[in-house]
């Protein structure tokens, strides 16, 4: 089980190239199930969650071709048969997303069997809004053994109001939609750039769709879907994450491949605290004196283009070194707050009232052995790593592998010490 060790202290410096966004190449991967034409996906993340949809996909009976060299971030995937059109549970079980494949493997074949989601580490992600979805569409849902099954001889047509917001939800009915006979209205959507990123991908398939990145979606039913050649989007959270790296650090960073207008409320809030931010047209220079230029400033994460859930942790990590106390609110998931007890084994102040934690600022970091419990806990211990006292280690990195690419070979090209390593201690 590998681990990271980092050695604090050091400003980063240069340049540092955002990846695709996983949130994205997910449901794309997905959408190509809804075609028997080959589909190339590029600027695909090499991340481990990309690794478990393409094993998802071949044991469907798809063909999926990863690319290498020059073409490494670059994905082909043609299902021109599914076999077997079921996501099996020891395949999706360390994959929150399996749930995405049920839209488009109904639509397409008729026929799907998904393996339920349990919940994961920062809390549940019921898919009933996904099941009410369908089945206004004309499926009929059965589950047993842990298994969800839908069947239908042709989606129809629906209008699906959302009784909250969900973003696998809506890119899920979107794709089944697409195929479905008639229009489908989609009421209270999620309007994420993901989802945006999807209907594009979507609509170079053929599909006739409008209205995605609002709360309203319609979309017209056609009887076929060709193949397509799309562009994911830059990851959003990663660039984020990298933004607070170098405004922590007290570095001069240029943070590049990146679209600033997927990052509004990030920014409008680092801004608010006092780092210096020049926005380009795909990149954002941040220059920072580190904690004695941060001023504290309270958060509160809702659905985009608020600020987002999966920023929470890695600015609770900057609020450690800002002047004064600031409030965290989490309203998305009930048990986002797992990295408290890690930074405060570093030397933080923080105290967690429900879904709120106050954290008073200007607080030196010491190192310590941290355990990672979830993807973005694991990038909040990373930044409080760069600036505390000493080497820290981080255990069970292998949450941060699932949605940031080579995190460490990245920061360790701007000046960050740190190294990845197996087992401390060889076996007896």
């Amino acid at each position: 089980m590998d681990k990271f060790v980092v050695r604090g202290g050091n400003p980063l410096l240069g340049t540092i190239k955002v990846s695709g966004a996983k949130n994205s190449a997910l449901p794309c991967m997905a959408a190509a199930i809804l075609t028997e034409e080959e589909v190339v996906l590029e600027n695909i993340p090499q991340v481990r969650d990309i690794e478990t949809e393409r094993k998802l996909l071949e044991s469907m009976g798809a063909h999926v071709e990863l690319g290498y060299g020059r073409a490494q971030h670059r994905t082909t995937i043609q299902c021109a048969v599914l076999s077997d059109p079921e996501a099996k549970y020891e395949i999706v079980k360390t994959m929150r997303a399996s749930s995405l494949v049920l839209g488009p493997l109904v639509a397409r074949a008729g026929i799907a069997r998904v393996a339920m989601p349990g919940g994961c580490s920062i809390g549940d992600r019921p898919i009933d809004l996904h099941l009410k979805g369908l089945e206004l569409m004309g499926a009929k849902i059965t589950q047993e053994y842990g298994y969800i099954e839908a069947r239908a001889d042709r989606l129809h047509g629906a209008h699906i109001s959302f009784d909250k917001i969900t973003v696998t939800g809506t890119e899920d009915l979107l794709m089944a939609a697409t195929l479905a006979d008639g229009e489908t209205v989609m009421e209270n959507c999620a309007q994420e750039p993901e989802v945006t990123d999807l209907a594009d991908m979507l609509i170079g398939m053929g599909a006739q769709i409008e209205g995605a990145g609002t709360s309203t979606i319609r979309v017209k039913g056609v009887s076929k879907l060709h193949g397509v050649r799309h562009r994911i989007n830059p990851d959003r959270i990663e660039a984020g994450t990298f933004l607070i790296a170098g405004a922590i650090s007290g570095g001069d960073l240029n943070v590049d491949c990146l679209n600033p207008a997927h990052l509004g409320a990030v920014i409008a809030k680092l801004e608010e605290c006092g780092v210096r931010l020049d926005v380009g047209k795909d990149n954002i220079r941040v220059r920072s004196e580190g904690g004695s230029s941060l001023k504290a400033a309270d958060i509160t994460t809702v659905e985009y283009p608020g600020f987002p859930t999966d920023m929470q942790a890695q600015y609770m990590a900057l609020a450690t070194q800002a002047e004064g106390t600031s409030v965290i609110t989490e309203n998305i998931f009930e048990n986002r707050f797992m990295h408290v007890p890690e930074l405060a084994r570093m030397g933080a102040n923080i105290r967690v009232e429900g879904r709120t934690a106050t954290v008073r600022g200007r607080t030196p970091l010491q190192s310590a052995a941290v355990m990672c419990s979830d993807l973005r806990a694991s990038a909040s211990l990373v930044l409080a790593a760069l600036i505390a006292d000493g080497e820290t280690i981080l255990d069970r990195v292998y949450h941060i592998d699932r949605g940031y690419e080579r995190i460490e070979e990245k920061l360790r090209g701007v000046g960050a010490q740190i190294r990845r390593m197996g087992e401390v201690f060889g076996k007896r």
